[in-house]
């Protein structure tokens, strides 16, 4: 069988899959998002030992107990999320989505985006980001994502429209420089997602009081074009007993770095890059059963 029919099959077989998702009901999708998760954690353990690994690193005082529930936690977040982002273009409208998503801290981005500058939103593969940038097409502000295309040009081309219907416009994270730059030149809003390892190339900083390498691009574009940094991140509502609540969201714009007016401490690409990878951190402690701990974040 040839590479292109076998990708072919699999892009069918993802959009039945879709189609299936959709036409389920929100509870009962959330339902099966719990019963995915028990057979993730208990029953077929996917990436169990670095999944340890990171939370050991990151919470040292935790049980083991206290480890498997986080992770259990984990796994029903993941599916949870793909469940909403099928069902959030059908859900979510521009005149319902007071009834969906709630954003706190709001006013300092809005006024960025008045102005004539470029701004970039850095956040993490934390509460239901895909949600983030749907929110801002949704108020009719769109952004520019950089994500690497997938190998199966069929899903690649599905998946592209999808999220670029919603106003989320992708930029090839190889190869994809000058179109940021492009945007950037043009005052546009750009969004990265800065938690993933950035190998030997990256900057060292602490994340969790641990070294973590991470890209250090997000800083030289912001230095260069003196586009304030705004920390923001969609997080998922839970129920007083801890249960997750589909579909509604908090999303919280906590700090803005302002590279026209830094502070003192402040001057380097490295101490730009460690500021917001600490204020993310400082998110992520908060809410750990909404980070992907499924990346081997330290190498």
């Amino acid at each position: 069988m040839s590479s292109t029919i076998f990708n072919f099959l699999v892009y069918i077989f993802v959009r039945v899959v879709f189609c299936i998702v959709q036409s389920l009901s929100l509870s009962v999708g959330h339902s099966f998002a719990r019963g995915l998760a028990w057979v993730f954690t208990f029953l077929v353990p996917i990436r169990r030992r670095l999944l340890n690994e990171n939370l050991m690193l990151a919470f040292p005082d935790l049980s083991a107990a206290e480890r498997s529930d986080l992770i259990l936690k984990m796994w029903e977040h993941l599916f949870l999320m793909g469940i909403e982002v099928s069902l959030a273009r059908r859900k979510i409208r521009d005149l319902n989505w007071k009834k969906h998503i709630r954003i706190t801290g709001a006013s300092p981005l809005m006024s960025l985006l008045h102005q004539d500058r470029p701004v970039i939103i850095v956040t993490g593969h934390f509460g239901n980001f895909e949600i983030g940038g749907f929110s801002l097409g949704v108020l009719t502000y769109p952004s520019h994502t950089v994500a690497r295309s997938l190998d199966n040009p069929f899903l690649n081309r599905f998946i592209k429209q999808f999220r670029e219907s919603t106003g989320q416009f992708l930029i090839e994270k190889n190869g994809g420089s000058e179109d940021i730059i492009n945007v950037l030149n043009q005052k546009g809003l750009m969004a990265f997602l800065v938690d993933q390892s950035a190998g030997t190339k990256g900057c060292m900083v602490d994340f969790f009081g641990k070294p973590a390498s991470t890209f250090k691009a997000i800083a030289l574009l912001a230095l260069k074009f003196e586009a304030p940094i705004v920390i923001c991140y969609s997080l998922r509502k839970q129920n007083e007993y801890g249960e997750f609540e589909p579909l509604q969201f908090d999303i919280h714009i906590t700090n803005i770095l302002d590279p026209a007016n830094l502070p003192d401490n402040i001057k380097s690409i490295k101490d730009v890059t460690q500021w917001f990878t600490k204020k993310l951190e400082n998110e992520i402690r908060k809410h750990p059963n909404q980070y992907w701990w499924i990346h081997r974040r330290w190498k």
